[in-house]
């Protein structure tokens, strides 16, 4: 899993049939302190109806992203699964939203 912020919608007139009705969303992956982390946006299946601007839990790739989903058709590299309210490390917060 990953923490990403998302950055926008992204919207297609034409999809595969397995994602119509699903909203994709552009993320970029952050570190725990809320800072950009890596050059590359990732186009994000929305499980939890996040928001430009949300911090989110990215899930990538594997068996658990065909579960979330509940079959393997659909071509779905990463699926945000939750929006993060806050992060503590060592019993001090370093992000609240």
């Amino acid at each position: 899993m990953l923490l990403a912020k998302v950055k926008g919608n992204l919207v297609s007139t034409q999809k595969n049939a397995t994602l119509v009705g699903h909203k994709l969303l552009i993320v970029h992956p952050i570190d725990y302190k809320s800072k950009y982390i890596g050059k590359k946006d990732i186009v994000a299946l929305d499980m939890v109806d996040a928001g430009i601007g949300d911090t989110v839990l990215l899930l990538q790739e594997g068996k658990s992203v065909q579960q979330i989903l509940g079959h393997k058709n659909a071509p779905v590299h990463s699926v945000v699964v939750a929006v993060v309210d806050s992060i503590e490390v060592n019993n001090k917060y370093t992000s609240k939203n």
